[in-house]
């Protein structure tokens, strides 16, 4: 059956003459970037399986709007029912807009009304694009109570995850839960707050130094908080709590997870008080409850309106983003342990595929890296599906492969793998582009040309205040100089054993990298790439830390910055065009190999086959 006469009988039998235009988000109801398979909705209706994007589907026409990163994965997996719009191109409308022109009076109709599930989108979206609709013609945004996609999905939605949160030590979070809380109040009492709501899952397991496995390759549990200057109320199925979660968690209030919108609706009708629960005075402001700006809709709602809501950037997001010394420390040492683990995977595919002649796929490959990772200390799991694609497939940006469903591995060809892995001590992210037979001559400019920005990055040194919009020209200025260029951002923040995508911070031209600059502390990717569709994909990426550098002069009296990687896996050196790197590029280049060859060498004592590929990886030049 079509997906919109799916849709429509939905339409029909639930809301006749009310909703004639919805909307389905990648996101759950805490906007989560990665999702766990209840909240999978876009993707059953549409069939694309990204990570982002967007569907938009009225009674006879359905949209799909997602990013550089998907472009092709999109057009391979959306039947001929879908209409692709490929977000950032010229001339192709945001899906907001095709919304929007749908909804508005015109010869057919006076208007239509939109309807979505108000815990799967923000409230500053949910109302500027109410108020958009309303201002082209259109009767508005509501708020539906039955989500449309679960009426449609029905008996084959699978059941929300009730894994087990469990407690991470303070060895691993380097900060015992009672002083994140007391600096968070610290916050709310700055800004005159009756209390803050939090809804992201990555915060939630940051705030209370729990982690779960509710998401896949995300160690996080579903979970709602609420913090007041005098109380601190977790929402959670008590199911998932042990004994030793329960003693770690006392003297917090444990509420069941659905209760939350009935508790904070309850909480806006009590007496107002001030920070230490004094009746409010005559003249004095009300305080409001603080909600992120990612908080949902239905939140903004329960808590009633802007009228008792301020939305502001996550205070806990920014601490989080952050890392404290055992944090970063623990960073430095996964990143050496899982760089061994990929030398050990590279030295064994190149030995299987050139000297053994073995048939081997994409899914083996990515299998094989597993299982030399969780033989490493303190293994729990990877951060997101590994990418493990050759030629023609490592042009498409996101490329997932599946048993059945994806390309044997070609020697001759480009083979790129982008993987990474949660340890109980950090999150890792690490993407190389290797060739195991003879690079073409284009291949080896493109790859030197993204390492020389890739090397620009790291070694960029700049004022306190800067943000990664600001710096995001130098990893793309060598690519920009021959004409080429990457469709997707430069860098995201990386969580500590947590999300391998972390907000506030990152390096790319999107708006919002510019309203956070970079810190002392946080940890970001370093990733530019070039993509030649149906050729060839190249990506180099680190994760580094920043830190604070010395330099000759400090104009303005301001510290300045710069990085520290910490991804230790040698370049590929087949690909490596020596006539393209200038002096200082290639004193950096030896230098990391250096590096790489001093922290891992220890892990391939009696492994003669990845001692001898690093031994040659990371040969001066």
């Amino acid at each position: 059956m079509l997906t919109t006469c799916l849709i429509e009988s939905s339409f029909d039998d639930s809301y006749p003459q009310i909703v004639q235009l919805t909307f389905v988000p990648s996101e759950d109801a805490h906007s989560s970037e990665y999702i766990a398979p209840t909240d999978a909705r876009r993707e059953f209706i549409s069939g694309f399986s990204g990570s982002a994007g967007t569907a938009v589907i009225t009674h006879d026409k359905a949209a799909l709007a997602t990013d550089g990163r998907y472009f092709n994965q999109a057009g391979k997996q959306l039947d001929s029912n879908w209409e692709l719009l490929k977000q950032g191109l010229q001339d192709v409308p945001t899906w907001q807009e095709w919304t929007i022109d749908r909804a508005a009076a015109n010869d057919d109709h006076s208007g239509l009304t939109v309807g979505v599930d108000p815990t799967t989108i923000t409230a500053p979206d949910g109302r500027k694009l109410g108020e958009k609709i309303k201002k082209k013609g259109g009767k508005g945004l509501v708020g539906i109570a039955e989500n449309l996609i679960d009426q449609v999905w029905a008996k084959q939605k699978p059941a929300r995850p009730n894994n087990a949160a469990k407690v991470l030590g303070l060895e691993s979070a380097g900060k015992p839960y009672p002083e994140k809380i007391e600096e968070l109040r610290k916050e709310l009492d700055k800004k005159k707050a009756a209390g803050f709501v939090v809804s992201m899952l990555d915060e939630i397991a940051w705030l209370f130094n729990l982690r779960g496995s509710d998401i896949p390759y995300n160690p996080v549990f579903f979970s709602y908080a609420v913090v007041t200057p005098t109380t601190v109320t977790l929402y959670i199925d008590e199911a998932k709590l042990n004994d030793e979660a329960k003693t770690h968690l006392h003297g917090i209030n444990i509420r069941p997870y659905d209760a939350i919108f009935s508790d904070i609706a309850a909480l806006t009708r009590q007496k107002p008080s001030g920070t230490n629960g004094e009746a409010k005075s005559a003249g004095v402001p009300k305080r409001k409850y603080l909600i992120s700006t990612k908080a949902s809709w239905a939140l903004s709602q329960a808590l009633g309106g802007e009228e008792n809501v301020d939305e502001v950037r996550s205070l806990i997001g920014d601490a989080k983003a952050i890392k404290n010394g055992t944090e970063l420390e623990g960073m430095r040492q996964c990143h050496i342990r899982d760089g061994a683990a990929l030398i050990e995977y590279f030295a064994w595919l190149e030995d299987e595929l050139v000297n053994k002649k073995t048939t081997l796929d994409e899914v083996q490959g990515a299998d094989k890296l597993e299982e030399i990772r969780s033989k490493h200390a303190k293994f729990v799991g990877l951060s997101f599906d590994t990418i493990s694609s050759t030629g023609a497939n490592a042009a498409v940006i996101h490329y997932k492969p599946e048993p059945g469903n994806c390309s044997t591995i070609d020697p001759s060809k480009v083979y790129l793998c982008d993987s990474g892995a949660q340890y109980l001590d950090g999150t890792t992210d690490t993407t190389r582009t290797l060739h195991f037979g003879e690079p073409t001559p284009k291949e080896r400019e493109a790859y030197t040309l993204v390492l020389k920005g890739h090397i620009a990055l790291d070694l960029a040194v700049f004022p306190k205040g800067t943000s990664g919009f600001a710096i995001d020209t130098l990893a793309r200025q060598h690519l920009w100089a021959y004409g080429l260029e990457y469709r997707h951002g430069t860098g995201h923040g990386v969580g500590s054993y947590l999300n391998v995508h972390e907000g506030p911070i990152g390096i790319g031209t999107r708006i919002q990298y510019s309203e956070v600059p970079l810190s002392v502390g946080n940890v970001i990717s370093n990733e530019p790439g070039y993509y030649e569709d149906g050729n060839f994909g190249i990506r180099i990426e680190n994760l580094f830390m920043v830190k604070e550098v010395k330099t000759k002069y400090q104009f303005g009296d301001k510290p300045y910055l710069g990085f520290e990687h910490v991804t230790m896996v040698p370049m590929c050196r087949k690909l490596v065009d020596m006539e393209l790197l200038s002096s200082v590029e290639r004193e950096w280049l030896n230098g990391y190999h250096r590096e790489v060859k001093e922290k891992t060498a220890a892990f391939f004592e009696g492994d003669e086959r990845s001692r001898e590929w690093l031994e040659r990886e990371c040969a001066a030049y």
